[in-house]
């Protein structure tokens, strides 16, 4: 009511003006409302709508066994039409902290602002095998190759927004020495060049810029080069490929934001899988990490996989729904995300789900938006599905 999201149609697809928009889950919620106030035939029908599905999936956390009486689940909230979902990774966000010891600027000495934008960014479970940029790990090269080839330090950095997106952008102060100005605009200018041409494929409009800036503390030496090792040897990207499915990302870490700020050294990483044991490994290397640089580990949030089985009657169901209206079958598919299909199986057991959706892109940035066609051939399935539950 306050601050409505502004929407513009362009070629087909619906987004937002300056925000992301919402469609994840929105437009899962949206279809869910109107089933409740249309005339179509469908029996029985409970409409579960949860919060902080994005950031920590508390409200399917809450829910208590015995509040639903059905058995069969169509979780709306998956991006892709045309696939049914029938699995998806665990996941559990690893925050490391630690105090950094400051000192006065030294005399002799300028801070410049390096800001390296223009990524694509994108969700960190469906988007991680793309290979996109991280500016988090980007920025950090280039301030460790000023600090390799000039007297500099790091002085404060911030990256991304969310620990389940990629970090689309990130800004540094570092303190040069002034005689060596010059050069850190080139060692600059160079890896601009560099990363647009290692990243031509995925993030082309990259963008390195570096003006001054003024700073009255700095982190001592020491703590200054340990938070910059921290960010260039955490995990980030796909850590394995599932063996037994085809193209689907096993295993991965986020590394999503960091502050190093007012004495302080920031990091949140989200680690998912499609196997508990591999997502405790690597959470476990991530804490172990931090703990040599110090830092207080924290986790929380975790949340277990969706075990695939494509014997599942509820699959069976939609595939025949989807194959008598679009006379071929759907592509089933497991997500490298997090679905809530994981908690609500492991707190209703006998529970039968499926996870469908219309096509969305850019979730969790700004450019996110929602194909319009897609959307009616959603709500096409769903109203067809609903009205071929088997009456009991």
């Amino acid at each position: 009511m306050k601050d409505p999201i502004l929407t513009r149609i362009e070629n087909g697809w619906v987004h937002a003006e300056g925000t992301t928009l919402g469609a994840d889950n929105g437009i899962g919620v949206a279809a869910a409302l109107a089933m409740l106030e249309s005339n179509l035939p469908h029996g029985p029908l409970e409409v579960l709508l949860t919060i902080d599905e994005e950031s920590g999936m508390s409200g399917a956390r809450a829910l208590e066994p015995g509040l639903l009486q059905g058995q069969l689940l169509l979780n709306l909230d998956t991006e892709e039409w045309g696939e049914v979902y029938v699995g998806c990774a665990g996941g559990v966000d690893v925050s490391l902290s630690r105090k950094l010891s400051t000192e006065p600027l030294a005399a002799g000495f300028d801070v410049f602002e390096i800001s390296l934008t223009g990524l694509v960014g994108g969700h960190s479970g469906v988007d991680i095998h793309l290979e996109r940029g991280n500016a988090i790990r980007l920025l950090a090269r280039v301030i460790n190759a000023a600090c390799r080839d000039v007297e500099a330090r790091l002085v404060s950095f911030n990256g991304g927004t969310l620990r389940n997106a990629l970090a689309r952008e990130a800004f540094a102060k570092i303190s040069v020495a002034a005689c060596d100005a010059r050069r850190l605009a080139e060692i600059v200018g160079s890896h601009q060049a560099l990363f647009r041409d290692e990243l031509a494929g995925t993030d082309p409009h990259l963008s390195i810029a570096l003006k001054p800036s003024v700073a009255d503390l700095v982190p001592v030496a020491a703590h200054a080069r340990l938070a910059l090792d921290m960010l260039l040897t955490l995990p980030h990207g796909v850590r394995s490929w599932s063996k037994s499915l085809a193209g689907v990302v096993e295993t991965s870490n986020n590394l999503g934001v960091v502050s190093v700020s007012n004495g302080r050294f920031e990091a949140v990483l989200m680690v998912r899988s499609l196997k508990n044991i591999r997502m405790r490994e690597l959470a476990d290397a991530i804490a172990a990490v931090g703990r040599l640089g110090g830092c207080v580990v924290e986790e929380e949030g975790e949340y277990p996989g969706w075990t695939p089985d494509l014997k599942s009657t509820a699959l069976a169901l939609i595939e025949n729904v989807y194959q008598q209206r679009y006379g071929k079958k759907p592509k089933v598919q497991v997500i490298h995300a997090g679905l809530e299909c994981g908690l609500l199986g492991a707190i209703y057991p006998k529970m039968d789900m499926v996870s469908f959706g219309p096509t969305i892109r850019g979730a969790h940035s700004p450019d996110e938006r929602v194909e319009i066609a897609s959307v009616a051939s959603f709500w096409e399935l769903l109203a067809d599905t609903l009205a071929a539950v088997p009456k009991a």
